[in-house]
């Protein structure tokens, strides 16, 4: 027995064939109409894009010819002339800067009971080292010389000896100390507890 169809008119409905093939045929042209207009859009893009790259990388080289007629007229000598006078203030402005507090607890930490000080005063010199100048008051000299080595045994301080002694007049022995404070200076300006 046979099973196809031989007939003519194998769809007895065929407006609706036509209907399904004319909208098929319609999105196939509006997919191609949108990718079309996709592609025209995408291409203005680009075309901007690219101008845009191209405008970029003049200003670049503008910019690097900028800066090599800069780099040509700088004067060698000079800059390194600017660089040594930087160098020199940088030095000087570490040579101001100390720290109290650390000063302070040094001699906190190094100060035995009978010793009072009476005044501290930092004297910067030419070679750009520190000298602290003290004014103990002690009722012996041997808590003076106590505190003295002890300083230096602190590693804070190095060749510390006595410049003057006097006695006062409610007996105390007042002696002046000095010697060099070897303590490593902070390379930043100072800040809350210290001072320049």
């Amino acid at each position: 027995m046979l099973r196809t169809n031989l007939s003519t008119r194998p769809f007895y409905n065929e407006r609706l064939v036509y209907a399904v093939l004319a909208a098929a045929v319609v999105l196939v042209l509006a997919l191609t109409a949108f990718n079309g207009l996709r592609l025209v859009t995408l291409t203005r893009e680009q075309a901007a894009l690219a101008g845009t790259v191209r405008s970029a990388e003049a200003r670049v080289r503008q910019f690097e010819e900028r800066a090599r007629h800069a780099r040509a007229r700088v004067d060698r000598k000079q800059l390194e002339s600017v660089v040594v006078a930087a160098r020199e203030a940088n030095r000087l402005i570490d040579q101001r800067t100390f720290s109290w507090t650390d000063l302070l607890n040094r001699l906190e930490r190094t100060l035995p009971g009978d010793v009072k000080i009476q005044s501290i005063k930092p004297v910067p010199d030419e070679q750009g080292g520190l000298d602290v100048v003290m004014v103990v008051l002690s009722r012996r000299p041997e808590d003076v010389e106590l505190f003295a080595d002890q300083l230096e045994r602190s590693g804070g301080f190095r060749d510390m000896v006595s410049r003057a002694e006097t006695a006062t007049t409610e007996g105390l022995l007042e002696v002046t100390l000095q010697g060099r404070y070897v303590a490593e200076l902070p390379s930043q300006p100072a800040t809350g507890g210290e001072e320049r």
